[in-house]
């Protein structure tokens, strides 16, 4: 019995180890989710876009989400194909190291891409139990930018048609 629960906890650690193990190199928004608990208390070096709004507080930080999807490379405006759900993490950063930042990312807008290093921090009791990383260290890899809107024109000839038969058919109603 003793040596099953030996070999049981070998092989949790053997699990447990790896993902420990990658938060002293870069890891992604989606490993800080999936062993948020494993990672806890630890360095780690992420990288994404900055999305939603920039929560500036009054104890001198500024609270944001760090999106690390497929999209923050390839935005389904500028060609990218969808590929499952967006992916995040809140942030939470001096306000000395957002100064100069391009607006986060939104519908409109690609926020600037960039490499956060800081602790993870899991269920954090002093911040009512959020999990997010406190970020020591920023460097943008990309400005934001705009995202042009443009129309789709085939589209914009369906409705145009569409309500075409809609007029006809109302002109050409039977008398009651």
């Amino acid at each position: 019995m003793s040596r099953c629960l030996l070999l049981a906890g070998m092989v949790t650690c053997l699990f447990a180890i790896p993902a420990v193990a990658m938060a002293d190199e870069e890891v992604t928004v989606g490993e800080l989710v999936d062993f948020s608990q494993e990672l806890a208390g630890t360095d780690a070096v992420v990288e994404g876009e900055l999305v939603g709004d920039y929560g500036f507080r009054d104890d001198g930080w500024m609270w944001t989400q760090l999106n690390g999807d497929s999209y923050v490379h390839e935005p389904i405006r500028e060609g990218g194909s969808p590929a499952g759900a967006n992916t995040g993490i809140g942030v939470r950063m001096p306000t000395d190291l957002v100064e100069h930042l391009d607006p986060p990312g939104g519908y409109r807008n690609r926020g600037p891409v960039v490499r956060l290093t800081g602790v993870w921090k899991y269920h954090d009791p002093e911040r009512q139990g959020e999990s997010y990383l406190e970020v020591s260290s920023l460097v943008v890899i990309e400005s934001g930018r705009g995202l042009d809107e443009q129309a789709d024109w085939r589209l914009v000839g369906v409705g145009a048609l569409l309500l075409a038969v809609a007029a006809v058919t109302w002109v050409l109603r039977p008398s009651e």
